[in-house]
């Protein structure tokens, strides 16, 4: 359930984000511990910090106890989310119960990416975005792991060999490692929970090049549309795939 609607005292301070407290208030005792999870999703631009932003602060968080008891969440464009899983049931979020294995875990193997892929039509990336095959690749790093791995992003799914699943499994890894490392990537909003800029984006080789020199080939870099998501791919290093030849039909 969105938090917001659970606000202490419904209070909203005008032109002011919602406030949230994990003590109700009035509390005259502590709450007592239980196994609710709250669920934040950052959206596009979601940033939570100890500081407060200079604008677009929507939440106000009160914590029980800490050295900063109050986090700030700001965000621009309001895609951002805040959920209660009573009981820290995931089964009450179709969105959590759907998706695939976090990728920097032991579970998302290319066996099992292979599986997920098997049978889908749906184009590669649009099956990416869709976090079943595997949790938290967004639009930026979609892009660089099929770059990396030479793969058309409107290819099926289904006709991705084992290898090239497990390589791509592997880039997928490989590119979340190096984004983490350099704390994300900013290209309007994002900042850290520190306030600074993710660093990412001076290693994109495909997203947000178009026109520029692939770094592999050469080749000047192109976008297209996939599944309503902007797309960056090199077109001679990723070949569009061939349709597969119609099978004749029997007199």
């Amino acid at each position: 359930m969105p938090l917001e609607r659970h606000v202490s005292d419904g209070a909203r301070p005008p032109d002011g984000p919602a406030t949230a407290s994990v003590v109700p208030e009035p509390a005259p005792e502590p709450a007592p511990e239980n196994d609710d999870l709250l669920v934040i999703h950052l959206g596009m631009t979601g940033v939570l910090s100890a500081t407060p932003p200079a604008a677009h602060e929507r939440v106000r968080l009160t914590l029980d106890e800490g050295p900063g008891p109050v986090l700030h969440f700001r965000d621009v464009r309001r895609f951002g989310r805040f959920l209660l899983l009573p009981g820290g049931d995931p089964s009450g979020l179709p969105t959590l119960a759907a998706m695939g294995p976090e990728p920097l875990s032991g579970a998302f193997t290319a066996a099992a990416l292979a599986r997920a892929l098997r049978g889908s039509d749906v184009a590669i990336k649009t099956l990416l975005l869709s976090q079943r095959p595997v949790a938290g690749v967004g639009n930026i790093y979609a892009d660089e792991a099929l770059w990396r791995v030479r793969i058309h992003p409107s290819t099926p799914a289904r006709r991705l060999t084992r290898a090239q699943a497990g390589s791509l499994r592997d880039a997928i890894r490989e590119v979340l490692h190096a984004a983490i490392e350099a704390q994300g990537t900013t290209l309007n909003d994002y900042r850290t929970v520190n306030g600074e800029v993710g660093a990412y984006l001076e290693q994109l080789a495909a997203y947000g090049h178009e026109g520029d020199p692939c770094p592999r080939c050469g080749h000047a870099i192109e976008r297209i549309v996939v599944g309503q998501r902007g797309t960056h791919y090199c077109p001679a290093c990723q070949p569009r795939p061939r349709r597969p030849p119609r099978r004749r039909r029997g007199r």
